[in-house]
C-alpha cells in the first residue's frame, strides 16, 4: 500500500516550477511531485501567485482531457482538520455545471471558494477575501465566470424576482459596458458570453477599488487578482489575466 508521500495527489504542486521557479512548459506540466495529502504552509508559502495560477491551468488541462484524478479527499480532510493553508480564493457562479474546484482538479484545503449567482463581489464576499488573503495567506484571487450564464441572461433581460432583482442590478454595468455588434439580447448567446467576460473584468477592478486591504497586498505583489471564463461545452478554463485598475 502506498503511503501519503508516494501516493501524491493532483493538486497545485505538480510542476518543476515549484522547485526552481523555472518556466512551465512541455513535459514539465505532466510531472508529479509527491506531497502530503493536504497543502502545508511551507508548500503554499514557497509558491508565487503566477505558479499558483499555473497549477490551476494544469489542473484544468487534466480535467478536460479526462485524466483520472488521484485526489484522496479523505486523506486531505484528515490532514487539514487541524489547520488550513489555501493558496487562493475563488469567486465563481453558483451554476451547478461550473464547480470551480472540480474543473481545475483541486482538493480539500487548496482554495477558499465563494459562490454567488453572476460571480459578483458584494461587501460580505470582499470581507471574506480580506480574511482569506490578509489573515490566512492566500496569494491569488480568481474571479471565474462561465458561458451561458443564467444570471447574465437575467441581467440582460432585466428580470425581476424578489431579492434576485437587486443582485441582477449589480450585473447591469457589465451589460452596458459590453461593446458588441449584433443582437444585444438574452437569446443571443455570443452576446451573453461577451457580457459574462466583461462582468469578470469589472468584478476584478471592483475588488481592487473597494478593498483597500486587497489593493495594498496587490501593490506589494503579495496577492494577484486574475480572471477566468469556463466554457460549459469544452470544459476549458480560459484565464484572462489582470484587469485595469480603476
Amino acid at each position: 500500500m502506498r503511503n501519503l508521500e508516494s501516493a501524491g495527489r493532483r493538486s497545485f504542486l505538480k510542476a518543476a516550477g515549484v522547485i526552481g521557479g523555472v518556466a512551465f512548459a512541455g513535459a514539465a506540466l505532466s510531472q508529479r511531485i509527491a506531497w502530503a495529502a493536504a497543502l502545508t504552509k511551507e508548500q503554499r508559502d514557497r509558491m508565487t501567485p503566477d505558479e499558483i495560477l499555473q497549477m490551476m491551468k494544469s489542473g484544468n488541462e487534466r480535467f478536460r482531457n479526462g485524466q483520472v484524478s488521484t485526489q484522496d479527499y479523505l486523506a486531505q480532510q484528515k490532514a487539514s482538520a487541524k489547520g488550513q493553508y489555501p493558496a487562493a480564493v475563488l469567486l465563481s457562479c453558483i451554476d451547478s455545471r461550473a464547480p470551480a474546484e472540480m474543473v481545475m482538479d483541486l482538493g480539500i484545503g487548496d482554495v477558499f471558494n465563494a459562490r454567488v449567482a453572476g460571480n459578483i463581489a458584494n461587501e460580505d464576499i470582499l470581507g471574506s477575501m480580506e480574511f482569506s488573503c490578509q489573515l490566512a495567506g492566500a496569494k491569488v484571487i480568481l474571479v471565474m465566470g462561465h458561458t451561458a450564464c443564467g444570471a447574465i441572461k437575467g441581467a440582460i433581460a432585466r428580470a425581476q424576482l424578489g431579492n434576485l432583482t437587486g443582485l441582477l442590478a449589480k450585473i447591469r454595468p457589465a451589460v452596458d459596458a459590453t461593446v458588441y455588434q449584433g443582437e444585444r439580447s438574452a437569446n443571443n448567446y455570443p452576446f451573453v458570453d461577451a457580457v459574462a467576460r466583461k462582468n469578470v473584468e469589472l468584478t476584478m477592478a471592483d475588488i481592487h477599488k473597494r478593498s483597500s486591504v486587497i489593493a495594498a497586498l496587490e501593490t506589494k505583489g503579495a496577492v494577484k487578482i486574475a480572471g477566468a471564463m469556463y466554457n460549459l461545452e469544452t470544459a476549458v478554463v480560459e484565464f484572462l489575466g489582470s484587469a485595469p485598475k480603476s
